[in-house]
């Protein structure tokens, strides 16, 4: 599985303007190029017709939409990574610390490192 996320965050990092993607060219390099507010925009717009797909799916039974949404979220998702010079690899290690632990345990831990971040 993640064979195939590595080879689109190669692709999706060669686009990056710095490296020579051309955002007459290429759609990655364009979003790039608009910075943080565009692929943001993107991501927004991609996490609201996957919401809309689920509900639909829920109606009509029909859950290949949400399969492509999910699609189209996730490669965004992607970008946004590579954005902020992060990889899919350390989404997987983050989730892979995770996993074993109660979710409100989880959420409960992150509250008390934010408050020893702010001294409180």
């Amino acid at each position: 599985m993640s064979t195939t996320l590595q080879r689109i965050a190669a692709v999706i990092e060669s686009r990056k303007p710095a490296n020579g993607g051309d955002p007459a060219q290429s759609y990655v390099a364009r979003l790039f190029s608009k910075g943080d507010d565009a692929i943001l925009k993107k991501i927004g717009e991609e996490a609201t017709e996957t919401v809309m797909a689920a509900k639909d799916a829920r109606v009509d039974g029909d859950t290949s939409k949400v399969l492509y949404e999910c699609a189209d979220l996730w490669f965004h998702t992607l970008i946004l990574l590579a954005q902020f010079d992060l990889t899919p690899q350390q989404v997987l290690d983050e989730l892979a610390r995770r996993e074993g632990l109660s979710g409100l345990e989880e959420k409960a831990n992150r509250k008390l490192i934010e408050r020893e971040k702010n001294g409180d």
